[in-house]
């Protein structure tokens, strides 16, 4: 069975699609109209596709939205059955569908747009159509042939879309996250290993972009890798709240058309079929017009990606030059950098991380911004909500694994010119501050920078020390706190490294 259509679609100029292929005609409350014969969709999806050409994107992009609205409907159809509403092969059968989906099957048929008007009921119309005239062929009738197996009454049964839509679309987030998680996992693994190649690289450490004190190469990559390990962790903590869903509240949060056995039924079994902790809401009004876990988990993705982005302008700012800048680190080579420029190679994986944190940001704002607009009992938008998410989650992902894979695995110390700046950087006096006092050692540094002498030579020439005893202040270890001295850094040892 194929379930790529042959159909052409010519454009209509008034909104209504015509097809120069087969259709059928289906019926609504609004009348009738033409669907492609061999359409696994049907009128309320068809409507759909005339009244929202907005984006050019249907849902099925997102396929673990797909799957998540798959799996609903199997949980829901197997509640159905257990509490005796449904026919039982009628509940086998969507069960059967629901698995074939997930498997990957049919998700072409998914075509709503990723916008629309509604509150997602478009979205939860075209997934009960494309389950009920699955189930259809099964048994051998014509697509459209809802007498003997209906969208809404057998695999809509004690659902709306006001319960089946915000779960799935949390059960969708939920999948995509794990693997973002994953790949977080991977990234702060590069980043630490890194720390560990590079524990004895000496280097100048900054702030406000002007020499501060000395610190290893490892210590900054360390650092990196914290921080983002601290996302991982903030983001993880949102499974437990996407878990949190108001299935079996049909319309508002009354339950009206379930029976009371249903939602219990319903949320157990899915719970089963994802493996994720779903329980269902203590308030079930509450929930069906709360969105608050929605901007908590965006929150927390742009926070996740404005530090990403910040790692990213620091590996761009030391792997500067390789001539003229800081020079410090090298990114591997990926892309000739110029069209003008022989030779130039430029941080494009560190640049289009940053792109996609400002992606991230941006549709951060437009949760928010729905979030607020919801009204009453409910909230509309919902679908530019989980549009947003989805796309913030899977282009993280992404951009974790390419920066992981084609940049810091990669990453080159320049030892050589790392050594030459410590070795004239005044920012090593900070060290003989508790010997000489601050005023001297201003005065020492002052010195350095006209005569361009090192500070351990100025030392030693106006008699402040004796060699040795400059040189044992100024060694790399206890200049990097990696040698205890206030126990204020704690000593890490390579193998101690997570």
């Amino acid at each position: 069975m194929t379930d790529t259509p042959t159909y052409k679609l010519d454009p209509a100029p008034q909104g209504e699609r015509f097809y120069a292929g087969p259709t059928r005609i289906e019926r609504d409350s609004l009348g009738e109209l033409p669907v492609p014969a061999d359409a696994y969709w049907g009128i309320h999806t068809e409507r759909a596709l005339n009244n929202f050409p907005i984006t050019g994107r249907s849902i099925s992009v997102y396929s673990d939205l797909v799957n998540a609205l798959a799996v609903v409907k199997q949980a829901c159809a197997r509640a159905n059955r257990e509490i005796g509403v449904l026919d039982p092969d009628k509940a086998d059968l969507i069960d059967r569908v629901c698995r074939r989906i997930r498997g990957g099957e049919l998700h072409d048929q998914f075509k709503v747009g990723v916008i629309q008007g509604g509150a997602g009921t478009s979205t939860n119309m075209n997934t009960n159509e494309v389950i009920a005239n699955a189930c259809l062929v099964e048994l051998g009738h014509a697509k459209g042939d809802y007498e003997h197996f209906s969208p809404i009454d057998d695999v809509n049964r004690s659902q709306s879309t006001n319960d089946t839509y915000p779960t799935s679309i949390k059960v969708a987030m939920s999948f995509t996250l794990r693997r973002l998680l994953d790949e977080l996992v991977r990234l702060t693994d590069a980043f630490d290993a890194k720390a560990v190649e590079f524990r004895d690289v000496l280097k100048v450490g900054r702030t406000q972009l002007q020499d501060a004190v000395p610190m290893t190469l490892g210590q900054e990559f360390r650092g990196f890798a914290v921080t983002l390990r601290e996302d991982r962790d903030r983001l993880e903590e949102t499974i437990a709240w996407l878990s949190e869903v108001n299935l079996g509240a049909t319309a508002i949060g009354t339950g009206i058309t379930a029976d009371p056995r249903y939602a219990e039924a319903a949320c157990r079994h899915l719970a089963e079929l994802t493996g994720l902790p779903i329980v269902a809401a203590a308030d079930l009004i509450e929930a069906t017009s709360d969105t608050g876990v929605f901007m908590t988990l965006s929150g927390t993705l742009k926070r996740c990606a404005v530090k990403l982005s910040k790692i990213c302008n620091d590996l761009r700012l030391l792997s500067s030059g390789p001539q003229a800048g800081l020079g410090e680190i090298t990114l591997p080579p990926k892309q000739a950098g110029s069209s003008i420029m022989p030779g130039k190679v430029n941080p494009v994986i560190p640049e289009v991380v940053n792109q996609v944190a400002f992606a991230v940001i941006g549709s951060d704002a437009t949760v928010t911004a729905a979030s607020e607009a919801g009204q009453l009992q409910l909230n509309a938008f919902e679908p530019v909500i989980a549009h947003q998410i989805l796309q913030s989650l899977h282009w993280m992902t992404q951009a974790c694994l390419t920066l992981r894979v084609n940049c810091v695995d990669g990453i080159e110390a320049n030892r050589e010119r790392l050594g030459l700046m410590v070795g004239t950087s005044v920012g090593v006096v900070t060290a003989l501050t508790p010997y000489l006092g601050y005023a001297d050692s201003a005065k020492l540094a002052h010195e350095a920078l006209t005569s361009h002498k090192s500070i351990a030579d100025l030392v030693v020439e106006g008699g402040l020390m004796d060699r040795e005893r400059v040189e044992k202040l100024l060694a790399p270890a206890r200049l990097s706190g990696l040698q205890p001295v206030t126990q204020a850094i704690p000593v890490i040892a390579p193998d101690d490294l997570p």
